[in-house]
């Protein structure tokens, strides 16, 4: 079975297609002969080694990718979500070692896998599960009510155009940051009013809601910058494990999509939400597996607009 792997970390070179063993389905588990994979940040740091201190009591070939697409091939026993061989899905996987989604077959928990939305390519669906879950499970970290103000860093990425669309779906006004190329993205996602993206962002935030905004997720990164644009008592969530020093009673949380792990009903509405258009999938280009050092070299690059994608 094909898969792309490091052997040894590094550049995008490092990525190479390797040779993995056919893995068996379970009891409770399902097999997914997987045609489809999204690229994530997340991906780079276990090719380029941030990551060693974690995977080093695994073996390589070390196999990155935690959003699949594809049918099911096999199911084990004690299966009680109503798959079956045949049907078109998607899954969230949490890579270790080889178990990763950049591999022609996976199997996973039957709760990590759930029909693809309807009328979709498997390209299309993979680029769902991770990245809708975890803008899922930061709205609800953030905890906001209907009419309250969510601002969104990163708005044009896969993460933050999530956040929009959920967050509208939910009732919430919106405020996001683009860049003058990316304004007319942002604005068809949903957003209630876009500003010019930044170091300043926090100001220009300001400058809508001078109390400053209920909640913020923060897709760029920007930690401390960003925190200005948050209300007293206000709410803050990140997608990179930051947690800002105690102030002004805002609470800090960092958005960690592990734990929606296996959360089959959180992802299943996900899809509801595909299929009626409430959530837009994006795609921005694909790719073989003999050429995934040149997708994560693309993303990064910076500038994607939609997800690369490996087709196997």
């Amino acid at each position: 079975m094909r898969a792309v792997g490091v052997i040894v970390h590094g550049g995008p070179e490092a990525l190479e297609v390797v040779d993995l063993a056919e893995v068996q389905a379970g009891p409770g588990e399902v097999r997914i002969r997987v045609h489809a994979a999204a690229v994530n940040p997340t991906d780079t740091m276990a090719r380029n080694g941030s990551r060693a201190e974690q995977q080093k009591v695994d073996p390589p070939p070390y196999v990155p990718g935690m959003d699949a697409a594809g049918i099911v091939d096999q199911v084990g026993d004690g299966v009680g979500t109503g798959v079956a061989v045949g049907d078109a899905v998607m899954a969230m996987v949490v890579p270790k070692a080889s178990h990763g989604a950049y591999r022609e077959q996976i199997v996973l928990d039957a709760r990590a896998v759930v029909p693809a939305p309807a009328g979709t390519t498997h390209v299309e669906a993979c680029t769902l599960p991770m990245n809708g879950l975890t803008a899922r499970l930061s709205l609800d970290l953030l905890g906001l009510s209907p009419g309250q103000t969510l601002a969104v860093t990163g708005a044009a990425g896969a993460y933050g155009g999530y956040v929009i669309q959920l967050a509208k779906a939910d009732g919430l006004t919106v405020i996001a940051d683009a860049s003058e190329a990316d304004e007319a993205l942002i604005t068809s996602l949903g957003a209630d009013i876009v500003v010019r993206r930044g170091e300043d962002v926090a100001a220009r935030i300001r400058e809508h809601f001078p109390d400053g905004v209920d909640g913020l997720a923060d897709g760029a990164v920007q930690n401390e910058q960003v925190i200005a644009a948050v209300r007293d008592g206000g709410a803050f969530t990140a997608v990179r494990g930051f947690e800002g020093e105690p102030q002004r009673g805002i609470s800090f949380t960092a958005t960690w999509v592990r734990n929606y792990d296996c959360e089959y009903e959180k992802l299943d509405r996900l899809r509801q939400m595909a299929e009626s258009g409430a959530i837009t999938l994006r795609v921005a280009d694909t790719f073989p597996p003999e050429q995934a050092g040149e997708a994560h070299r693309r993303l990064e690059a910076g500038g994607t607009r939609g997800r690369l994608v490996i087709v196997f």
